[in-house]
């Protein structure tokens, strides 16, 4: 880590020295200095106001020179006033991985967030038709980025503070995910975005490994999740043979007697089968591609 580190410091430091103006002004560092500086700590990422205090200069002299260094590839801009350092070997990429600094992109925009859905399946160990996008709950409507060729799209939910995370390591840092089983019921309530319920089914026998039943429950308490996902959910497990991971929560559905629901809530239920266990009127065949 250290070599590559070392490795990336250099390799920018060269092409930017060899494509920027040597100075804003006699006593400010260059852009390639000052991007050196946070290489060398280890940082990766920077917002618009930082680089104005580093550099010693106007805002307008800040971004003309930002502008050029972007237009050369060497930094990327997903959010306005928020940028990305773009080492070397992820120059056809065109940005280093989302999970590098989705955390800091999150703060600089001051909103709660967990990585969610078919990403945070992936890195559970569902990775059977990883998302081409990266996923990320937060709890206001926010519209989708791009940086390079990654694209990130956000789903809103309310309550977000409830839903159970974990801290995952990245080579910048860290990010908040999604537990396995917050993610299981996660993909069951907004089904859309993992394309469509076979493609939740596929992923949750994957997932159905990591899955602890006790903390399937606690997720779905503490989550704030309807008792219809909770259904949906416990469905679509036995489906795929983890009936006994989701018999916690049949206990939960039992004991509150819920009405039948449908398994897609966008088709009608009339004349559907209902399985007795979960209270499901299926009306919608879905099928693992495993």
């Amino acid at each position: 880590m250290l070599r590559f580190a070392k490795q990336t410091i250099e390799w920018f430091a060269l092409r930017a020295m060899a494509t920027t103006p040597d100075r804003l002004g006699d006593d400010a560092p260059t852009p390639a200095q000052w991007l050196r500086a946070r290489l060398t700590r280890g940082r990766y990422t920077f917002t618009h106001s930082e680089a104005v205090e580093g550099l010693r200069r106007t805002p307008l002299a800040v971004n003309k020179a930002l502008r050029r260094l972007v237009g050369q590839g060497l930094l990327v801009s997903p959010r306005r006033g928020f940028y990305v350092i773009v080492p070397g070997e992820f120059d056809l990429a065109g940005a280093p991985p989302a999970q590098w600094f989705i955390h800091g992109l999150m703060v600089y925009l001051g909103q709660p967030y967990y990585v969610a859905l078919l990403t945070a399946a992936a890195h559970h160990g569902a990775s059977h038709q990883a998302a081409q996008v990266f996923q990320v709950v937060t709890d206001r409507p926010t519209r989708p980025m791009n940086a390079g060729r990654i694209r990130m799209e956000f789903v809103m939910k309310s309550g977000i503070e409830g839903t159970p995370t974990t801290a995952v390591k990245t080579p910048t840092g860290y990010m908040t995910m999604s537990t396995p089983e917050a993610t299981a019921l996660d993909l069951v309530r907004y089904f859309k975005a993992a394309g469509h319920l076979s493609h939740v089914t596929t992923v949750l026998e994957e997932l159905a490994e990591e899955l602890d039943g006790e903390d399937l429950v606690r997720a779905a308490e503490a989550g704030g999740f309807e008792m219809v996902v909770v259904q949906r959910l416990g469905y679509l497990l036995d489906r795929v043979g983890a009936g006994s991971v989701a018999d916690g929560l049949a206990a939960v559905v039992a004991g509150r007697s819920p009405q039948a629901v449908p398994l897609r809530p966008d088709r009608p239920r009339k004349g559907c089968p209902v399985d007795g266990r979960w209270r499901v009127a299926v009306n919608n065949e879905v099928e693992s591609d495993l």
